[in-house]
C-alpha cells in the first residue's frame, strides 16, 4: 500500500542479480510503501524516484552494488553501504526475505545504528580496478611458473639456477630435451607467462601515470620495504586517510589488530583478525594518543575492537585486578620505527609499539583511563 508522505524519506534496498526490493519509510519507522523492481538502471531510476527528493538510501555491498549506488547519486539519493559482516545476524532470523532485509536496513539507517562501509570516490575505483586486475594477472603468473616447476620435479631434472625465468634460466630452459607430453606444456606456460609479463608491464605504467602527482604515492615509498607497487596497493585500499581520525583506527581496518574475546572475569586473546572491522552501530569513540619516542597507542571502535597482546595467552583476572583495570589488553598501537621501544613482532607488520596492562615486555607506559573504557558496540 502506497502513502502519500512530504517529507525526506529512507529507503532499504536489497538488490540481487536479476531483481531487487525497496521499501520506503518515513524517519519515525512508518511504512510507505514497497516496490519489487528488475535488477537494471532503468527500473531502479523509475522505483527511486517516487521517494521524492534527496532520500536516504541504504544497500548492502553485495554483488552489483556499484552501478546501483553510481545510479542514486545520479538520481539524488543520499546513498550508504551497508558493511556485510555488520548485517550477517540476519541470516539467523526463522523468516528471511527480500522485504524483511530491505526493511531492515532501512531501520537501521534511520536509527543511526548502520554498519556502514565506505564508499570510494570514482578515481579510487578506477586505481583499486587497476591494482586488483594486476594482483590476478600476478597469481596467474606465478601459477604458470609453479607448474614449469613441477613439470621439472615429476621428470627429475635438477634445477641448478635460482631464477629459470630469468636470462639465463631461460638459455638453460631452451637448451632441456624434455620428452612429450611435457615438452609442449613447458613451451606453452613459458608463452603464458610472456604474455603475462607484458600485460603486468603495461599496468605498471598506467598505474604509474595515474599516481604520478599523488603526495602519499611518494611519501609510503620513503618507508623501508615498500616501493611502487605496494605503494598503489596502500593508496589505492585506503583511499582517503583523512576518514581515519587516528592510526589505531586505520590498524582496525586494516585487521592489524588481534582478536579479543571477554567473558566475565576471563579474557582470551588470539592472532590478529586479518578482518576489516564492520562498524560501529554508534558514533566513533575518543582514541587515546600518547607521544612515546615516535610511536602512538589508542583503541579502536567496532567489532574489532581489541589490543595488542601476546598471541595465544590466556588468563583470569582477579576481581581486585577488575576493579582497578589492571591486567586489561594493551592498547592498539600504529606501526613505530625498528629501534622504538615496547614492540611486538606481528605477522604482516615489522613493529608495533603497545602500552597498556603489561601484556608486553620490558618497561612502557599506560595510556591515560582504562584500556576498555573506550570500547565500542559490536558491528566496509
Amino acid at each position: 500500500m502506497e502513502t502519500a508522505y512530504d517529507g525526506r524519506q529512507v529507503v532499504g534496498m536489497d538488490l540481487h542479480r536479476r531483481r531487487g526490493v525497496l521499501v520506503r519509510m518515513t524517519g519515525d519507522g512508518r511504512r510507505l510503501g514497497t516496490a519489487r523492481i528488475t535488477s537494471s538502471p532503468a527500473g531502479l531510476r523509475k522505483a527511486i524516484a517516487v521517494a521524492g527528493t534527496d532520500p536516504r538510501v541504504v544497500l548492502e555491498a553485495t554483488y552489483g552494488w556499484c552501478w546501483a549506488a553510481d545510479v542514486l547519486q545520479a538520481a539524488g539519493a543520499e546513498v550508504h553501504l551497508a558493511h556485510p559482516l555488520g548485517v550477517k545476524a540476519f541470516t539467523y532470523r526463522r523468516v528471511k526475505n527480500e522485504e524483511k532485509d530491505a526493511a531492515d536496513l532501512a531501520d537501521l539507517l534511520r536509527m543511526g545504528r548502520l554498519p556502514e562501509a565506505w564508499i570510494a570516490p570514482a578515481e579510487i575505483g578506477e586505481l583499486r580496478e587497476l591494482t586488483r586486475y594486476r594482483l590476478k594477472l600476478v597469481q596467474r603468473r606465478s601459477g604458470c611458473k609453479d607448474q614449469v616447476h613441477a613439470v621439472l620435479a615429476k621428470l627429475g631434472v635438477p634445477v641448478t639456477c635460482a631464477d629459470i625465468f630469468g636470462v639465463w634460466g631461460n638459455t638453460w630452459l631452451d637448451g632441456l630435451a624434455l620428452p612429450q607430453p611435457y615438452a609442449g606444456k613447458v613451451a606453452s606456460l613459458r608463452k603464458l607467462i610472456a604474455e603475462l609479463g607484458s600485460e603486468i608491464t603495461l599496468l605498471d605504467t598506467v598505474i604509474a601515470d595515474l599516481l604520478a602527482g599523488h603526495d602519499g604515492y611518494r611519501a609510503i615509498q620513503a618507508l623501508p620495504g615498500i616501493g611502487p607497487v605496494l605503494a598503489a596497493v596502500i593508496v589505492a585500499e585506503i583511499g582517503d586517510i583523512c576518514r581515519f581520525s587516528c592510526p589505531a583506527k586505520l590498524c582496525c581496518w586494516a585487521g592489524l589488530t588481534p582478536r579479543h574475546r571477554e567473558s566475565d572475569a576471563k579474557v582470551a586473546r588470539g592472532h590478529i583478525s586479518k578482518m576489516a572491522c564492520a562498524g560501529g552501530t554508534g558514533p566513533p569513540r575518543r582514541s587515546e594518543v600518547c607521544d612515546g619516542g615516535g610511536w602512538w597507542a589508542g583503541s579502536a571502535p567496532g567489532a574489532a575492537d581489541v589490543r595488542l597482546h601476546r598471541p595465544g595467552h590466556r588468563r583470569v583476572l582477579p576481581g581486585a585486578d577488575l576493579a582497578r583495570g589492571q591486567g586489561e589488553p594493551a592498547g592498539v598501537a600504529a606501526p613505530v620505527r625498528r629501534d622504538a621501544g615496547c614492540g611486538l613482532r606481528g605477522r604482516g607488520v615489522h613493529r608495533l609499539a603497545v602500552c597498556g596492562g603489561g601484556t608486553a615486555t620490558g618497561g612502557h607506559r599506560r595510556a591515560p583511563g582504562r584500556a576498555g573504557a573506550d570500547r565500542g558496540p559490536a558491528g566496509q
